[in-house]
């Protein structure tokens, strides 16, 4: 099966910590164990976030002396994709040996009038208390919001419309490689009107783009990782309840935060929506579960449980089977 997987930031830093180099490299190994067993049975394509790294680059970039104006976002996700791409890529190859692994830099086509430049929503770089957030908006000309407990720092969202790279991805995967690609949403760019690509300055959502890849790749599923184990009603009430199996509809109709668990739930629904196979959002460790649909929440087509394919049957038969309509 094709299987894309996209990394939530806790992949490489969890709330709070120091992003110093060798944290992030022992979070990457941690993450490339739980999907060895994956891209030994699979083909893998593997997209990742960059909040903390694209953050934490912008502002030592703000507050460079030697720099005449600070290096803009597309070039700082560049950065980042080379990276985390790096550390990805090393854990893989020293995790599988002999199996062909490929970083590739990604630009993310994005259309210059969409109006998430006038409404920045994506949060990046560290977190502060709330003073501290709105003495750096007003110190460094930043817009800040509120995420979770904490305050962030925003930046313009636009939508991907197309991974530029994707026929490279195409041909590294039908080579056999396990593709580590459009870290962080992609760079954003826009293509203008003599044809020439520019960056502009935003972030792109990874999970959306992941869903994006997941549909135009083909994939079986979309495994989207993060540090909770499953999406949950009543997020952060004493009513809030796990969810196990649900279709895009059922999710649609609730709300989740936007800055966290929103764009995950949004791209599972999409990816459903468009391909009729399941999306999985829950813990990185979990990974196997996940894809076993024995873990985590999975997302499937309202009609699934009236006898379409069972994704874990298939897993373990080679063969399509029913999926049961309960809850987990």
């Amino acid at each position: 099966m094709r299987l894309l997987v996209a990394l939530g930031g806790n992949a490489l830093l969890e709330r709070g910590e120091v992003p110093d180099a060798d944290i992030q490299v022992k979070h990457v190994v941690a993450a490339v164990e739980s999907l060895a067993p994956l891209a030994r049975d699979h083909d893998l394509v593997i997209t990742h976030g960059n909040g903390p790294q694209v953050g934490l680059l912008a502002r030592e970039s703000t507050s460079d002396p030697d720099l005449s104006h600070p290096y803009p976002f597309d070039v700082l996700g560049a950065q980042t994709q080379g990276m985390i791409g790096y550390l990805l890529l090393q854990a893989f190859e020293n995790a599988l040996p002999g199996q062909e692994v490929v970083s590739l830099i990604c630009q993310t086509l994005v259309e210059a009038d969409d109006p998430a430049f006038g409404e920045p929503t994506k949060f990046v770089g560290p977190v502060y208390s709330r003073e501290e957030g709105q003495r750096m908006a007003r110190l460094k000309n930043w817009q800040v919001r509120p995420d979770g407990t904490s305050w962030r720092r925003v930046v313009a969202s636009p939508e991907p419309t197309e991974v530029v790279e994707m026929p490279t991805i195409r041909m590294l995967l039908a080579d056999g490689a396990v593709v580590i690609c459009a870290g962080g949403g992609g760079i954003p760019v826009c293509r203008g009107k003599d044809g020439h690509l520019r960056g502009v300055e935003a972030v792109v959502d990874k999970d959306l783009t992941a869903a994006l890849l997941a549909r135009d790749l083909g994939a079986d599923a979309l495994l989207l990782l993060t540090d909770v184990p499953n999406v949950e009603t009543g997020f952060g009430t004493e009513d809030a309840r796990p969810i196990g199996r649900t279709s895009p509809q059922a999710l649609r109709a609730q709300s989740f935060p936007s800055g966290s668990m929103g764009p995950k739930v949004e791209a599972a629904c999409r990816f459903v929506e468009s391909t009729g196979n399941p999306a999985m959002i829950g813990r990185l460790e979990d990974a196997t579960g996940l894809l076993e649909e024995t873990r985590g929440t999975i997302v499937e087509p309202a009609d699934r449980s009236s006898g379409d394919n069972s994704l874990s049957q298939w897993i373990r038969t080679g063969e399509p089977g029913k999926v049961e309509s309960t809850t987990r």
